[in-house]
């Protein structure tokens, strides 16, 4: 029994010596570490879970300042996967990780093999590699369970965030527009999947610069994108302690 100051005593101190033994045996895998992925594996990592794979092509920019975990002054230009490492390992040296810099694609989906692990997590923003990445997980057994976030974008009032199955998430754009390709395209999820989401939507009060070719860029807080992170963290935590 871990002592109650010890790394994880707390998190038994709550759910039990059982959950905690539960949480340090199971492993995920988490697609993007932004605004929303970097916040689910902080929380995820702080909780026991015993292996992670992060995945993400991309490096920090100032503009990830404001709401992500990986992203200071210090960071900017580094890939967000190596600062994570970096970071979860500080957090828990026995915890095994990969870190994995590259993107969810058509032609990269089958180089991760889902089905090795416990929990999918989405937080990717691609709607094509996020549709991709659903239907892939969803093909596998129900012994690997998937999350996914929806847009956490023009959003203010964390009370509006919530969890539904996928096809009953209402006032979120990307929910829409991601069930358009489903029903475009004829291929469905076969199996159903619990979403993070806001029915909130506000409208940006800045203004940027068109410039031909970028796409539109929505405002964000830190404070929702941590709690969509956060609650899809404590959607794989229940899940394994309901067990």
């Amino acid at each position: 029994m871990e002592g109650i100051d010890g790394m994880f005593g707390r998190v038994g101190l709550l759910l039990g010596d059982d959950a905690l033994a539960k949480i340090k045996s199971k492993s995920v895998i988490v697609f993007g570490v932004g605004g929303v992925g970097s916040w689910c594996v902080e929380s995820l990592v702080r909780s026991g879970i015993g292996r992670i794979t992060i995945v993400d092509f991309d490096r920090v920019c100032e503009s990830n300042i404001n709401r992500q975990l990986v992203a200071t002054t210090a960071t900017v230009g580094q890939p967000k996967v190596d600062i994570m490492k970096r970071r979860i390992l500080d957090i828990n040296p026995d915890i095994v990780v990969d870190a994995r810099c590259e993107m969810y694609t058509a032609e990269t989906a089958d180089t991760f093999h889902l089905e090795e692990y416990d929990y999918v997590i989405d937080a990717i923003d691609s709607i094509e590699n996020k549709a991709l990445l659903i239907r892939r997980a969803c093909e596998i057994g129900a012994s690997t369970r998937l999350f996914s976030s929806m847009g956490a974008a023009l959003k203010l009032d964390p009370s509006r965030i919530g969890v539904a199955e996928f096809w009953k998430v209402k006032g979120c754009p990307l929910a829409a527009a991601l069930r358009r390709r489903f029903k475009r395209s004829g291929e469905f999820p076969k199996r159903k999947f619990k979403c993070v989401y806001s029915d909130e939507l506000v409208k940006n009060r800045g203004t940027q610069p068109v410039i031909e070719g970028q796409k539109q860029v929505n405002g964000t807080l830190s404070h929702i994108t941590a709690i969509f992170g956060f609650t899809l963290s404590w959607l794989v935590i229940n899940d394994i302690t309901a067990e």
